[in-house]
């Protein structure tokens, strides 16, 4: 953007079209939404749609998956570049592959339409969602003990799934014959052609209405507008260099911690994330692609920024991050990539502890590190099943608020998939769900409590796949905030209980009546515990968030007999002994 550029289409008209064009992107998502075959998509709503220029920039974004959308402009220059001069009305592109299409994991599907206008390329309209399975070692597709991309399913380079208005049905036949359930997976991607056929209609509309020329240059205005936005909250970031250190626990029943450090530098109205530090890249599933590692680094932006700003590109101009190639933060081919969502979580967390120092009054406390993703599958009758979810989870407490519970990661607005619908649709029965007692950081502001999940298998032989993490490193608190509880993975059958790693590498088998346990881990707390008010522990304990015992131990609060009071004279004096032990550690983990 030019100092002197000037916004030529009329504010108020560039206000209408911009909430035109977030509501296009908002159909789109209503419409997979609603069509989606899959528990993944349709509950999970593990997918994303956004509505391009014609130079594949993001104008508008439904509200689905942030940590999916700051890619979009990578992959939409890959299939532009590759289809330079090839490109029609009527075509419709699939792609997936990290390498080949500039794609996140070959889960994830693009499904993208270019619009036409006047024969014209002025647009497109793009969805990408997680689908079931896509074929490779283990069903689900998210095999952390993959060791390179050619075990982790099908891979889609940019392919026209239909060309001039004729599907192609030699790549439908493909795909039909490459995944575990087919009904599942080719139901959702004619989800997504449905949602990429809504956005056109949309586009088209907003081009009948104002016409080409004005909807172009309120694109180019929308892009400067967002920058020039982004840049004055920029500038709000004091000048400096911040840094951060984080880990993922590691993969397999012997994890070694895997490294993540990034350095922040701000210099006036420009923002750079160098991830130069961060270990190399790994012989397992959870290696990301550069675009998902700058999709990551965007949305962790994005969040402390103004939640009526333009989602579009151009706030991303003054963002610059830097990844050496070869790293868990820029894989290579042929690294695999099928569980990169845990590193893409991490990376929005140590954004957010590096500037947690700069910005004390507008992030949290470490939360349960995003999404757990575990998988069943099996057979039911003879005919195979593939159950995916994602388990949301938890934040740390703020300055002024306690951690939010029940609640996702803010880098993947999903959610998790109700208990009726996996009892009713799988042979798993879910026997508890719910918040876990003194799991929550202590703190003046306490961390988000722990959410439990236990499914029991109703069928021999069922496979089961678990991405989770914040299990030796659980969630630090800041200021003075305590840590979150660690998360945990067991296996109960026959009253023998076997734990689970946070990344298992090898195959695991569970026979009926086995209960595969799973707790998240809990929010850091804020500040020092003795600080809280004691009328704000008692409330915890009514709730049954705090223990009697640990408002005691942990708070100095002293309750009365029963637990529904409290002994003000006790209270003053165990917090005048003495205060907590929590160190502060508001830029540093090691």
């Amino acid at each position: 953007m030019k100092d002197d550029a000037v916004a030529r289409t009329d504010p108020l008209l560039l206000e209408i079209i911009r909430n035109g064009l977030d509501t296009v992107a908002d159909e789109m998502a209503l419409i997979l939404m609603r069509t989606a075959y899959s528990a993944i998509i349709r509950d999970s709503m593990d997918y994303s749609t956004a509505v391009c220029d014609a130079e594949g920039q993001i104008v508008g974004q439904g509200l689905t998956t942030p940590m999916h959308l700051g890619s979009f402009y990578d992959a939409m220059r890959h299939l532009i570049t590759q289809y330079q001069g090839d490109i029609y009305e009527g075509d419709l592109f699939i792609g997936n592959d990290p390498y080949l299409a500039s794609g996140q994991h070959l889960p994830d599907i693009y499904i993208i339409r270019p619009f036409f206008h006047d024969g014209s390329l002025q647009g497109w309209a793009t969805t990408i969602a997680h689908h079931v399975d896509v074929g490779g070692l283990v069903p689900g597709s998210n095999s952390i003990g993959a060791t390179e991309i050619f075990q982790e399913g099908l891979r889609l380079p940019f392919l026209k799934l239909r060309e001039r208005g004729v599907d192609n049905a030699a790549i439908w036949s493909i795909i039909e014959a490459n995944v575990r359930v087919p009904g599942l997976v080719l139901g959702d991607l004619r989800a997504q052609v449905s949602a990429a056929e809504a956005g056109l209609r949309g586009f088209d509309e907003l081009f009948g209405r104002y016409g080409a020329e004005p909807m172009r240059q309120a694109f180019v205005d929308l892009h400067d507008l967002a920058e020039r936005i982004a840049r004055i909250y920029i500038s709000a970031i004091p000048d400096g260099v911040y840094r951060f250190t984080d880990h993922i626990d590691g993969l397999g029943q012997e994890p070694e911690p895997i490294v993540l450090q990034v350095e922040i530098t701000v210099t006036g109205d420009v923002i750079t994330a160098d991830w130069t530090g961060t270990a190399k890249q790994v012989r397992g599933g959870i290696n990301a692609p550069l675009s998902f590692t700058k999709s990551n680094v965007y949305a962790a932006l994005r969040s402390i920024m103004p939640p009526d700003m333009p989602n579009c590109h151009g706030y991303t101009r003054p963002i610059t991050v830097l990844a050496p190639e070869g790293t868990l933060v820029n894989c290579v081919s042929p690294a695999p990539c099928g569980a990169r969502g845990i590193t893409g979580y991490r990376i929005v967390d140590c954004m957010f502890g590096a500037l947690a120092p700069a910005l004390p009054d507008k992030l949290t406390a470490d939360g349960a590190g995003g999404s757990t993703l575990p998988t069943f599958a099996g057979q039911i009758d003879g005919a195979p099943f593939v159950f995916s979810e994602c388990i949301m989870g938890t934040w740390g407490a703020s300055r002024d608020h306690d951690g939010q519970d029940g609640v996702p990661h803010m880098a993947s607005n999903q959610s998790n998939v109700p208990i009726e619908m996996i009892e009713a649709d799988f042979p798993l029965r879910i026997e508890s769900y719910g918040l876990v007692t003194d799991t929550g950081g202590a703190g003046r502001r306490r961390g988000g409590l722990a959410l439990k999940r236990d499914y029991r298998i109703l069928t021999d032989d069922c496979f089961l796949g678990v991405r989770s993490d914040k299990r030796r490193f659980p969630p630090h608190g800041l200021f003075g905030g305590g840590e979150g509880a660690p998360s945990t993975n067991t296996v109960e059958k026959d009253n023998e209980l076997t734990v689970v790693p946070t990344l298992p590498t090898e195959r695991i088998m569970l026979g009926q009546g086995a209960v595969f346990r799973h707790m998240m881990a809990g929010g850091g707390g804020y500040g020092n515990a003795h600080e809280r008010e004691p009328e704000r522990v008692l409330d915890d304990v009514l709730d049954g968030r705090v223990s009697v015992g640990a408002a005691r131990d942990v708070y100095g609060v002293v309750l009365t007999p029963g637990g529904r009071g409290i002994d003000r004279a006790a209270t003053d004096r165990l917090r005048s002994a003495g205060t907590t032990d929590e160190k502060d550690r508001p830029s540093e983990r090691s």
